[in-house]
């Protein structure tokens, strides 16, 4: 038996999960790319900042984005809401990469760049639509002790163009190939003809579309491009406040989290093979989900928290971890409040290079 050469037999299983997995996820939304500083108060007081805040930038602010990257140490982190979640999402599972496909608008710059090479470095599978007529889309997180004041300038993201990219053929190859989308509501403000687009291929061919009311301004001001998307809408996340205000605009007469997520599973839905399921998280108190169950959040020493913007970005990047795997609610849950509770113990919607998640 001299010379025979024993070959190790492939995994089958890996390779298996691979091919299910690559590409499953599909996100559109907001590229921003994150520019983190540790500023001082006259940096504030120059742009006419709040320490701890959230604004979209105004002329005034034009400067500050270049002024942060001379002055400071900066940290470069590939941001926006859905990317923040697709880009957790793919934390969580790890391998096989490119689980996430991202679409969304950036400038052809420096910016640009830097933004797809973080999203590289996430192992997210980012197609963007790049444009000369504005700047990528930053978000500015001027940090000062505990507190985090951010800016965000939308430029470029405010720029996607259905016909121009979504409808090429390669990319929408990308879309069909999915079985799991998720789009934040921010990108009602930019797209709706591209969210309804991916929202009735998914209804079409029994796939799971997911949506986040993302901010009460969402409910009271873009109303109407909302409501006709919620036909479509498989899983439906947001939190107390949003759900609130969604409630009110939609005429609920009730402020009970629990009943509003109830009245928000019956809207109608054109897919009727999946009962749509509402995600409405607390804060520090329990997650609500339909059929009404109420789920507690992992407890955390209020001192361990850092920074708790992102944790719903981050919440959302957990449950859709477990979700492109087929894992019941209750773990979708799980994955999710473990995802948040990682992100509010660091600066930024940033993680360590693996999950310890069992």
């Amino acid at each position: 038996m001299s010379g025979m050469v024993i070959r190790k037999l492939p995994d089958f299983k890996h390779y298996k999960i691979q091919l299910f997995l690559e590409n499953t996820l599909f996100g559109m939304g907001n590229p921003l790319l994150d520019i983190s500083a540790v500023v001082d108060k006259d940096f504030l007081d120059k742009f006419g900042l709040k320490p701890n805040d959230q604004i979209l930038a105004e002329d005034k602010h034009k400067a500050l984005f270049e002024e942060i990257v001379k002055r400071n140490k900066v940290e470069y982190h590939a941001g926006g809401s859905t990317q923040n979640s697709v880009k957790i999402a793919q934390w969580m599972i790890q391998e096989p990469h490119k689980v996430a496909t991202f679409f969304g608008c950036i400038g052809n710059d420096h910016f640009g760049e830097i933004l797809k090479k973080k999203a590289e470095e996430a192992h997210v599978d980012a197609h963007y639509y790049e444009q000369n007529e504005e700047p990528t889309g930053t978000c500015a997180a001027c940090i000062t002790g505990d507190n985090r004041s951010l800016v965000a300038n939308l430029a470029a993201a405010n720029c996607y163009k259905k016909e121009k990219h979504l409808d090429l053929d390669s990319n929408w190859e990308l879309v069909k190939k999915a079985k799991v989308y998720y789009i934040a509501g921010f990108f009602l403000t930019v797209s709706p003809e591209s969210i309804l687009k991916v929202a009735k291929h998914a209804s079409d061919n029994n796939k799971i579309f997911c949506m986040n009311l993302s901010a009460p301004f969402i409910s009271q001001f873009f109303k109407e491009p909302l409501m006709k998307v919620m036909p479509y809408v498989d899983i439906l996340f947001g939190n107390e406040t949003e759900a609130a205000t969604f409630a009110k605009e939609l005429g609920f007469e009730t402020d009970d989290i629990a009943e509003i997520a109830k009245k928000t599973q019956n809207l109608p839905k054109d897919n009727t093979k999946r009962q749509r399921v509402v995600v409405f998280t607390q804060g520090k108190d329990d997650t609500v989900a339909t059929t009404v169950t109420m789920f507690p959040v992992v407890d955390i020493d209020q001192n361990a928290i850092v920074d708790t913007n992102g944790a719903g970005d981050a919440f959302v990047g957990g449950f859709l971890s477990a979700l492109v795997q087929e894992n019941k609610l209750e773990e979708c849950i799980r994955a999710g409040h473990y995802a948040a509770n990682v992100i509010i113990k660091r600066v930024g919607c940033t993680f360590p290079e693996k999950p310890d998640y069992q």
